[in-house]
């Protein structure tokens, strides 16, 4: 698998070269279609295997790629739908150290999931609009037109 780009900078996937002609995929749609070899060129630095993760959408990839395990997501999930919350209540609410828990609030924090918050005068957190929106995709949400926020 290789990832290519047309004369316009369109990226695709290569499914099958042949001759003068090249079965493609668009990673966003699924769709594929023939182009002319000669059309095409190697898109340099692309990743077959990031380029195949577009079929994913954005909201939802974030939320993938900054959850390492299934405590960090359960506590995105939390912050979603009961937050915001204090460190301190996360702390005693949750089974994860300290530690555990700032890096993964780092994490959430560069990947624009999480926000801090003022929690009646305490340092807290709150799931941002970003984070509505992935875990709303992951749940099957969007899709049902439901958001928890309203």
């Amino acid at each position: 698998m290789r990832t290519v780009r047309d004369e316009s900078g369109t990226v695709y996937l290569l499914v099958k070269e042949s001759g003068d002609a090249c079965k493609v995929r668009d990673p966003e749609t699924g769709e594929e279609s023939y182009r002319d070899r000669d059309a095409l060129e190697p898109a340099a630095g692309e990743s077959p295997l990031a380029t195949a993760a577009r079929a994913v959408p954005e909201p939802a990839r974030r939320v993938l790629t900054a959850t390492p395990d299934e405590r960090a997501l359960g506590l995105l999930v939390e912050l979603r739908e009961r937050g915001p919350h204090s460190v301190r209540h996360l702390l005693d609410a949750t089974d994860l150290c300290e530690s555990d828990l700032l890096g993964v609030l780092t994490e959430f924090r560069a990947a624009g999931l999480v926000e801090e918050a003022d929690v009646m005068g305490e340092r807290g957190y709150a799931a941002t609009d970003r984070a509505e929106e992935g875990l709303a995709l992951l749940t099957g949400e969007a899709a049902n037109g439901k958001n928890r926020r309203e």
